[in-house]
């Protein structure tokens, strides 16, 4: 196959635990040929949905910490993207309008014959915080809303509570609300800019000092090990961008029954890859943009998250 990554710059990313350039080494371990381009470098003319590509290749031996861990094999060229033989979307958020943008050129691009995984139709329509709703029956309690007056509400019937903007990432803009907060009222203002920015509040789940979990999906299959970010001493934020410490873990029988319900639901909906954010018994968010945690898990455990990955892909594009 031929796959093309839309992808952040390469020289930005930390090759060493970078979730796509374990994809892109299994990838190439099995013999299929890379390209990548950015998402500014994708285009609609005459109709056709294109990109400025790069063939790239993976330098043998290449110290993942260092950059010249690949190389171009060819000038970039416009080509289009119904011309590959699958394309991997994997630039990271932050999901502002031109990641909306992309999201349609990728939706057109399959309509011209493109396999796009994830799809742009549902990347744009499982927001990460939002998904959750799907899955009340495994979620602690939720709420969405700009409304002040029901985000006190909410914060007084269950008096510890979570809150945080829809459009966060790597734990940023989360704060903990307990039931005693003096400054409650200044942090719900600030987060919905004076009610006028809809944000979500769960109840707070004590057991996130045991780890915020990603499970991952690929295929509708569970990777039979799970990633658990620890917080901090003192912080209640276990993303890995805010300090948490990643430990593997197999998946217990409550987070297979929340794997397996996840896959059930989503399947057929575009999603070759997701990953679920789980906290003790609860799922708190469904992250479909560019889930990570592959090195982590590969490196702890022995289990090839990438090549699980690079089969499903092979499958997937046919």
């Amino acid at each position: 196959m031929h796959v093309l990554f839309v992808i952040d710059p390469l020289p930005l990313l930390k090759a060493y635990k970078d979730s796509s350039v374990a994809m892109m080494r299994a990838l190439a371990a099995r013999g299929h040929t890379l390209s990548v381009t950015l998402q500014g470098d994708l285009y609609v003319e005459d109709g056709i949905v294109q990109a400025r590509a790069t063939a790239i290749e993976l330098v043998d031996g290449a110290d993942l910490h260092e950059h010249a861990w690949w190389r171009d094999t060819a000038a970039p060229q416009d080509l289009p993207l119904s011309g590959f033989d699958a394309v991997v979307m994997r630039k990271d958020p932050p999901f502002d309008m031109e990641y909306v943008y992309s999201t349609h050129l990728l939706e057109y691009a399959q309509a011209q014959g493109a396999r796009v995984f994830n799809s742009g139709a549902a990347i744009r329509n499982h927001p990460e915080k939002l998904t959750i709703t799907e899955f009340a029956d495994l979620a602690a309690p939720t709420l969405v809303t700009r409304d002040m007056e029901r985000l006190k509400a909410f914060h007084a019937r269950h008096q510890d509570v979570i809150v945080k903007p829809l459009d966060g990432m790597g734990g940023t803009g989360i704060f903990r609300l307990r039931a005693e907060e003096p400054n409650r009222n200044a942090i719900l203002e600030t987060l919905t800019d004076n009610g006028h920015r809809t944000i979500m509040a769960q109840r707070y789940i004590p057991e996130i000092v045991k780890g915020d979990k990603r499970i991952l999906l690929i295929g509708d299959e569970p990777v039979p090990y799970c990633l658990a970010r620890i917080p901090l001493a003192g912080e209640t934020r276990g993303n890995l961008a805010a300090g948490g410490r990643g430990v593997a873990q197999p998946l217990s029988e409550r987070d297979r029954h929340i794997a397996v319900t996840a896959a059930q639901r989503l399947a057929g909906r575009g999603l070759l890859l997701v990953g679920l954010d789980v906290i003790g018994d609860y799922v708190t968010e469904v992250n479909v943009t560019s889930p990570t945690c592959f090195v982590e898990i590969t490196e702890q455990t022995g289990f090839n998250v990438g090549e699980m990955f690079a089969k499903a892909l092979e499958r997937a594009a046919g």
